[in-house]
């Protein structure tokens, strides 16, 4: 594929806001995970026993009053985000240089503003005629919709080509960069801000608790101890545009290529033998003329569950030279769902810039069913091509490949 340029790209996670926190906080080795306050409460008052990774601030900053419609957490996040490192002056610049309908949007989401759905069915009260009705102030029905958020971010950032929502579980916001990249190569706009949003919830929290994958302590990916995850909340976005021929800087950073699968091996299980994750890695290198010896860093999808990341570290073993420094930043932010992809496409671009290839936290066994090219510890080097995983539930895969065109 001809590469893409990445002209501009921000992430807020529980490290903070903006790409300067997230660097700072990878090379402290600090973590952004806590222990949980958020959320309903048992009968006993007390919140679900497990660690976050929380966005401070959230509560403390309310939509624009132009915005109150769109009003809720994951939305609120979301203007937090684009507020970051020139998101919304370089989108708007795009508008002005394009035209507006010449620039989509392409949003990942997992869960979209449905904390502002569990609030109102808590808060039923009895409509006119006796019957249950949500609130005033949460009946607007766009934020019960899968589509709030890229809504609210066609409406503030004022691009008006293609609006897509991405949900595909915790590879939804590495998949948006695949669908821009197909929107742009086919003509139909010149440049795509994409980007995800996930803000914790209880049906989050709740609904993976059900499936035994959260543990009671802060995530330990690929440690042979592991026992379950850390879930938290980001939000995230990057500028992708067509590159004029013989326009390019000679270190600006490119999405190179991206590949995808779905496997439907089962609705909350990795398939045993990493299929669909290989194949998802293995077009996505061959889109980008990439072989695997080339990769210098490798952003694992690594949730510390026991089963994704022993199959995932197998697929890697498979595939790449055991020099490859893969790892999973997950310690730092929790798994942040729907977010994951475009907050490790951050990482990889902070890799790609800077040269800080992050390790793993909290981790301190390493499980010798995985390979040797998972790094515990941090390491500095320049390098030329940054690659990431994103593994959903249904066994939906993206890889995406990040690096200075030769």
């Amino acid at each position: 594929m001809p590469p893409l340029a990445v002209r501009a790209w921000s992430a807020t996670t529980a490290l903070g806001r903006g790409v300067k926190a997230q660097h700072a906080a990878l090379m402290e080795r600090r973590s952004g995970l806590q222990p949980n306050d958020f959320g309903p409460v048992n009968a006993d008052g007390v919140p679900l026993p497990c660690w976050i990774g929380r966005v401070a601030g959230i509560e403390d900053a309310p939509l624009p009053a132009e915005f109150a419609r769109w009003e809720c957490r994951n939305n609120r996040l979301a203007w937090l985000a684009l507020q970051q490192d020139g998101m919304l002056e370089a989108v708007r610049d795009a508008v002005s240089r394009h035209g507006a309908e010449r620039v989509a949007l392409v949003i990942g989401t997992s869960t979209s503003s449905i904390g502002a759905s569990e609030e109102a069915y808590r808060d039923l009260r009895p409509d006119t005629d006796g019957t249950p009705a949500f609130p005033p102030e949460l009946a607007r029905p766009i934020v019960h919709t899968v589509h709030s958020l890229g809504d609210f971010v066609q409406q503030v950032s004022g691009a008006r080509g293609p609006c897509i929502t991405v949900a595909t579980a915790c590879s939804s916001s590495a998949k948006v960069f695949a669908q821009a990249a197909r929107l742009i190569e086919a003509g139909v706009v010149d440049a795509a801000l994409v980007g995800g949003v996930d803000t914790l919830c209880g049906s989050v929290l709740y609904g993976f608790n059900s499936l035994q994958l959260v543990s009671a302590e802060p995530c330990r990916p690929f440690d042979a101890d592991r026992d379950g995850l850390s879930l938290g909340e980001a939000g995230g976005f990057a500028l992708l545009e067509r590159v004029p021929a013989g326009a390019q800087a000679p270190r600006a950073l490119h999405l190179l290529g991206y590949g995808e699968s779905s496997d439907a091996h089962h609705m909350s299980s990795p398939h045993p033998q990493g299929l669909g994750a290989l194949q998802a890695m293995n077009d996505a290198l061959a889109r980008a003329g990439i072989a695997p010896a080339q990769v210098d860093y490798l952003n694992l999808h690594g949730t510390s569950t026991p089963a994704n990341d022993r199959i995932e570290a197998a697929a890697v073993a498979s595939l790449f030279p055991a020099q490859l420094h893969a790892s999973s930043t997950k310690g730092w932010t929790g798994h942040t769902l729907g977010a994951a992809g475009i907050v490790e496409a951050v990482f990889c671009l902070i890799a790609l810039q800077h040269g800080t290839l992050p390790g793993i936290l909290n981790s301190t066994t390493p499980d010798p069913a995985c390979g040797p090219q998972i790094r515990f510890d941090n390491a500095q080097a320049s390098i030329q091509v940054a690659m990431t995983n994103s593994f959903g539930f249904g066994g939906n895969n993206a890889s995406l490949v990040f690096g200075v065109p030769a």
